[in-house]
């Protein structure tokens, strides 16, 4: 592995990214696996279950500075969750046919006739953090589209539930630790809005197939194939699709790159927004700034001083939440117009970067960022990332901006109204436990998201799905 993929690579474990531009079977040694990336994955997770841990102690308690122990929580998150379930969801996969063994290459005849080499190893140690943890990388270059990583129609449903335990545990853990269900459901509902605005028209999009195929009369029942199992088939690839960015696991089980214009536009619209589940703890937190937000517009609104669980929001949580929503959009499109420059003004010596000119290539380069600056990992892999330094640096500085910043505004935020005076409510209160309060926030969400990001999709996926018209 050379520096600059080592510098992306461990940035990317790390941060809980897990974005690859190698192929796990051949650019890394088992050692490597396990004591690195496994080890980083579940240190990532446990940071973000930590860091949600303090987001909590702040909305209980009153008025305080002292927030908890982070190392305390850390260590719990590792021990007392991810490794468990981890260790349930592994014995799960090898029963199922996931190898689990430190041997190397195994020959196998084909139905072919061919010999072929195939590698193996511990993936079954593997696999189970990889989507626990959220964390999304994988064991073979393929990720989930491998049927050793991925063998059969049940550990495909599997791996899917299993990305979903602890973004969706955390939402109704906050309810029952503020003892404020309403609250948890409020959110919760939120979340599965958005998530259903997305998974329904890339599931349809994906079962209808590419209108081009079908004007070439050819058969195109089975939906959008290219780039896709047909053990697993349209349906589950497009729904898999979504769920891992909406969550930001980052596995797939589909080349991305492969799917329909719309598809793809929604898979980018889900890493924009990232607060539709989100990664475990970071979902929530992501999602706090917003409810600090409308909170805060709600109360301009009605003509009442915002307040959210008995704390005054003022100039200064606004001022960090208002940076906060903006500094992902701000790494994404600063990040993908530098390429774009880059590679106008050197388009012969960058030729290898876009296989797809056009609409799709700077789909393709927007995606990279998104995917980079959202911790999710997933890309669309026609870009010629694997061998670019420019990539692998880029990528690198975008991982670390888009995790660790974002976390420190939004615990800064929780603790300014933590060392806040305690306000009871009273008939004045704006209730946040309400359906009204629940589509206020969704409405800031898409209307952030969309002022952010509306130009740049319709330059690429948008203008796509009309050229195919």
């Amino acid at each position: 592995m050379l520096p600059d993929q080592a510098f992306n690579t461990a940035i990317s474990f790390l941060v809980n990214c897990d974005l690859q531009h190698y192929s796990g079977e051949s650019a890394a040694t088992y050692f490597t696996q396990l004591a690195v990336m496994m080890f980083l994955m579940f240190v990532s997770a446990g940071t973000g279950l930590a860091a949600a841990a303090i987001l909590m102690n702040a909305l209980k308690l009153r008025t305080t500075t002292q927030l908890g122990n982070f190392y305390n929580y850390f260590i719990k998150s590792c021990t007392r969750i991810l490794l468990p379930l981890s260790i349930v969801l592994a014995v799960f996969l090898m029963i199922n046919g996931m190898p689990m063994t430190f041997h190397g290459k195994d020959t196998i005849t084909t139905l072919q006739g061919d010999t072929v080499q195939v590698s193996r190893g511990p993936v079954a140690a593997f696999v189970p953090i990889k989507h626990i943890g959220t964390n999304g990388g994988g064991f073979y270059g393929a990720n989930s589209t491998h049927p050793l990583e991925n063998p059969n129609y049940l550990t495909n449903f599997i791996l899917m539930v299993s990305q979903c335990i602890l973004p969706f545990a955390i939402v109704f853990a906050l309810g029952f630790y503020l003892k404020k269900h309403k609250f948890a459901w409020m959110v919760f509902g939120v979340m599965t809005l958005g998530f259903l605005c997305l998974v329904i028209p890339t599931v349809i999009s994906e079962v209808h197939g590419n209108p081009a195929i079908i004007k070439m009369g050819i058969d195109n029942s089975s939906g959008a194939m290219e780039g896709k199992e047909v053990r697993l088939g349209a349906p589950a690839s497009g729904y898999w699709a979504i769920m891992t960015t909406v969550i930001s696991t980052g596995s797939v089980n589909c080349m991305h790159d492969s799917t329909m214009p719309l598809s793809g536009m929604n898979e980018l619209w889900a890493m924009m927004v990232n607060c539709f589940y989100g990664g475990k703890g970071v979902g929530f937190l992501n999602f706090y700034v917003f409810i600090i937000i409308a909170v805060f517009m709600s109360g301009l609104m009605v003509g009442r001083t915002p307040e959210f669980h008995g704390k005054k929001i003022e100039a200064k949580e606004m001022k960090i939440a208002s940076i906060v929503a903006l500094w992902h959009p701000l790494l994404i499109l600063a990040f993908t117009a530098f390429a774009c420059f880059v590679y106008v003004h050197h388009p012969i010596r960058y030729a290898y970067w876009l296989n797809n000119p056009g609409y799709h290539g700077f789909s393709e380069m927007l995606y990279e960022y998104t995917s980079s600056s959202a911790n999710n990992g997933s890309g669309f892999e026609g870009l010629g990332d694997t061998p670019s330094k420019f990539w692998n640096v880029t990528c690198g500085f975008v991982l670390i901006f888009g995790r660790y910043l974002p976390i420190i505004g939004q615990i800064a935020i929780a603790g300014s109204l933590a060392g806040k005076k305690f306000i009871p409510e009273s008939a004045g209160t704006l209730k946040t436990d309400t359906v009204t309060f629940g589509v206020m926030v969704f409405a800031v969400i898409v209307i952030i998201a969309a002022l952010s990001f509306f130009p740049a999709l319709s330059l690429g996926p948008i203008a796509e799905y009309f050229s195919m018209r």
